[in-house]
């Protein structure tokens, strides 16, 4: 009704219009009229000018409805009540259509939100490398909070930028087939990370993007190496331990029995001697006997570590009484040693006596280290990492570590002393991996080499 109404409008001022021409036109042909000519092409003038505007009006309301839709302008409000009853309904129609428009946009960025909000929470780091046809992973993007602190304060915008962490990184990650896994061991600050590496390709039109998850399965692999090792020592004491306390029982027994036959036979000297030899015989069972079962306990520590009983300790308070217990002697062997702590109200929050006994474990086998070293030096140094987490360095000037040995340290029942049992280093790793932290060792440049906790 109301556009029959916009209709009826435009066909009367056009029909009014179409009588003022003519009556202009009769007018003309009269002479004597001037005035009633000049009034009746003014009025001629606005009725056309009325007949454009009322078209142009309705008409730019439709461009500006488009124009809203196109740029997403959803505060624009459209009142076409001048142009009639039934254009109210017109103007309501486009309020409804760009309000729908706006909910449905609206919907969508909840929806991204929620999206961006899951990929940004996922654990695992998450990467991706973009290819077009002219460039190949040219693009890199790390997508969640995980991967951002993976690498922490390094800047990785591209892909040649992760071969700071690893030589053969970048192109492992290129070379990854969708669906393949794989596992790189990189550092990044210094801190080892085993990474297990897949791969899902993605195609948006033109462009293809390879979707990368890098977990970090460092923590797992040495809980999972821990426990193997705990639970292989657990078997090897048990089954030792029963073999050896009857026959280092048996052995004190039969000493016991030999002596007292040797009393009862005191006037055969040769029957006496031979018992002594005897008793030197067992004596020597026994106490072998002893020696292992006090080696086996040793090992017992390995699988009875006790839960760390965490406080906050004061490094430099801590570091002056580990420098009484361990280094008092050092001084008459020409050891020079140095312990700092920056800044010095450093704090750490660990169990002081596990701590204690890491610490005096390393710095014996410092001090072994450089024995033969002239101008011995040992330092130990606590401080800040680029990530925040509390280092503890314990370095020396000795003859360093080959790599061949290196990788083998910390394994239990591994030692490269003569009279070593393998289970210092070995308690030192379980012990920082009780405290969510890792052990690692680093030669040095120029001599010796570096423990290094960190927390």
């Amino acid at each position: 009704m109301g556009f029959k109404q916009f209709s009826l409008r435009i066909i009367s001022r056009t029909i009014l219009a179409m009588v003022s021409l003519l009556l202009l036109s009769l007018l003309l042909s009269q002479p004597g009229y001037h005035a009633a000519t000049i009034l009746l092409t003014a009025l001629l003038i606005a009725q056309l000018y009325e007949l454009i505007r009322y078209v142009n009006k309705t008409n730019g309301e439709l461009v500006r409805f488009f124009e809203a839709a196109r740029h997403a302008d959803y505060s624009q409000r459209f009142d076409l009540s001048e142009l009639g009853t039934g254009f109210d309904e017109l103007g309501k129609a486009f309020g409804d259509i760009l309000e729908r428009l706006q909910q449905a946009r609206n919907q969508k960025e909840e929806t991204l939100r929620h999206l961006k909000a899951v990929v940004e929470h996922v654990p695992v780091p998450l990467i991706s490398l973009v290819s077009t046809e002219k460039n190949t992973h040219n693009k890199l993007t790390l997508w969640n909070n995980s991967a951002r602190r993976l690498f922490g304060t390094h800047s990785v915008t591209k892909l040649s930028d992760l071969d700071k962490f690893h030589p053969d990184f970048s192109s492992r990650l290129v070379s990854l087939t969708p669906g393949e896994r794989s596992l790189i061991t990189i550092k990044i600050d210094d801190t080892p990370h085993q990474l297990s590496i897949s791969a899902t390709a993605i195609t948006i039109g033109q462009q293809q993007e390879l979707l990368i998850s890098l977990q970090d399965i460092q923590s797992e692999l040495d809980a999972a190496q821990l426990s193997a090792w705990q639970d292989l020592v657990r078997v090897l004491t048990h089954e030792i331990m029963n073999s050896i306390t009857p026959v280092a029982s048996l052995a004190k027994t039969a000493v016991d029995l030999v002596d007292d036959v040797a009393k009862q036979v005191t006037n055969q000297p040769e029957l006496v001697e031979e018992l002594n030899d005897v008793t030197d015989a067992v004596n020597t069972v026994a106490r072998r006997s002893d020696g292992l079962m006090q080696f086996v306990t040793s090992y017992r520590r390995l699988t009875r570590l006790p839960p760390p009983n965490k406080q906050t300790i004061k490094l430099s308070e801590f570091f002056d009484n580990v420098e009484r217990l361990a280094c008092q002697h050092w001084s008459s062997k020409g050891i020079q040693y140095q312990f700092s702590v920056i800044p010095t109200s450093l704090t750490l929050t660990a169990d002081a006596d596990m701590l204690e006994q890491v610490l005096i474990n390393l710095l014996q086998n410092a001090e072994h280290a450089v024995a033969e070293t002239k101008q011995a030096q040992i330092t130990v140094t606590a401080n800040l990492n680029a990530r925040g987490r509390v280092l503890i360095e314990v370095s020396d000037n000795g003859c360093g570590i080959n790599e061949e040995v290196a990788e083998k340290i910390f394994v239990p029942f591994f030692t490269t002393k003569r009279e070593g049992s393998g289970v210092g280093l070995a308690l030192t790793r379980q012990i920082m991996l009780a405290h969510g932290g890792f052990i690692s060792l680093a030669n040095n440049s120029d001599l010796g080499c570096t423990f290094n906790l960190t927390f």
